[in-house]
């Protein structure tokens, strides 16, 4: 079997060098990509949709009343972020990257962006849950009054994740390759180096960061957490705790679900760098690299249809959403509301039919 040393490019995993005895097209088969974009688009679409009502539910409705709250709310961004640049990578890897260097730089850290944050996140609701829960008596009456740390918090994270990403966002450039065979040319948004020794440290260092503090470091936080909820929910035998964690151990368990496999097979690309391998060996890793990471987008769109069917709170204000759009679509949501029993509406002072405010 033909050998040959391949270095490759993350996150894309293109060919980029060859020996001159050794050329092996690594090129997608064409069926893969169209069906990668439909799979991507469906993953946008329900993406958008359902972390936009995730959004306006707790902008509008429930609002962010504890440290969950605040945290699920930016878990939402996270995905929202990620899901609105898909499209833009999407079309312009089929149009070779038309955009310019500027936007493959950003869409090309949407994903990186998206990751970190989100994991971390997720890691504090978990740590958040732990305290309420299994620290109840010593956390009684002080959550509430530390909202604005988990605010901090999230900004923090935010930060943490943007400097985790400026490897990313600094080396990435559109990349110019000959195809094999044919004297067609691809323009591809990757990472480029100039200097040998860069880029073997960095396709080692970007993929490690991923792996160590986008997912285990969360994934060690979730399981000590949530391990130590559910010692004491079958202690206390109390089915109302159960399910008011039970939303976000079910969001926890797909983000892992959804990343785990991407993140073996990224270790496994990892540790076999720089080394010889065969083509064919080497195409079929990167066909499943692709797959797995469609998979690590799909948790996107997963979240909010978990807050919709477990999560009643949530099924309900969606509810409302949906009858409110209803209305407005009808032209009645100023009677509508006008005839709710609440204090949350209120109304301009001209008598005009804005509203401004919306909770639960």
């Amino acid at each position: 079997m033909e050998s040959v040393t391949v270095t490759t490019v993350f996150p894309d995993y293109s060919s980029e060098n060859y020996p001159d005895d050794g050329l092996c097209d690594l090129d997608p088969d064409p069926m893969d990509v169209i069906t990668q974009t439909y799979i991507h688009s469906i993953i946008c679409a329900l993406g958008l949709i359902g972390n936009t009502l995730v959004i306006t539910t707790y902008i509008f409705y429930k609002r962010t009343k504890t440290m969950t709250d605040v945290y699920l709310y930016n878990v939402a961004v996270a995905d929202l972020i990620f899901v609105l640049a898909l499209p833009f990578i999407i079309y312009n890897e089929q149009h070779s990257w038309s955009i310019g260097p500027v936007a493959c730089k950003i869409l090309r850290s949407a994903y990186s962006i998206n990751l970190y944050s989100g994991m971390l996140l997720l890691a504090c609701v978990s740590c958040d849950r732990y305290v309420a829960i299994v620290q109840a008596r010593r956390s009684f009456g002080a959550r509430s009054r530390t909202l604005i740390y988990s605010r901090l918090i999230c900004s923090a994270i935010w930060l943490f994740a943007v400097a985790l990403t400026l490897p990313t966002l600094v080396y990435t450039e559109l990349f110019i390759e000959q195809n094999l065979g044919d004297e067609t040319v691809s323009v591809m948004c990757q990472l480029s180096f100039s200097k040998n020794e860069t880029a073997k440290l960095m396709k080692v260092v970007v993929p490690s960061l991923q792996m160590a503090i986008g997912f285990l470091l969360p994934l060690i936080v979730m399981v000590f957490c949530y391990s130590s909820i559910m010692y004491t929910l079958l202690k206390a035998q109390s089915s109302q705790r159960h399910k008011a964690v039970r939303v976000v151990l079910a969001v926890v368990a797909v983000f892992i679900v959804c990343h785990l496999p991407y993140n073996v097979a990224l270790l496994i690309h990892t540790l076999s760098l720089f080394r010889e391998r065969s083509c064919e060996a080497e195409k079929i890793k990167l066909h499943v690299l692709a797959i797995s990471r469609s998979a690590a987008y799909l948790h996107c769109c997963l979240n909010p249809i978990l807050y919709a069917f477990i999560g009643v709170t949530f099924r309900n204000h969606f509810w409302q959403i949906m009858l409110d759009i209803w209305c407005f679509s009808k032209k009645c949501i100023f009677h509508a509301r006008s005839t709710r029993r609440t204090s949350d509406i209120r109304m301009s002072s001209d008598g005009s039919n804005n509203l401004t405010s919306f909770s639960a």
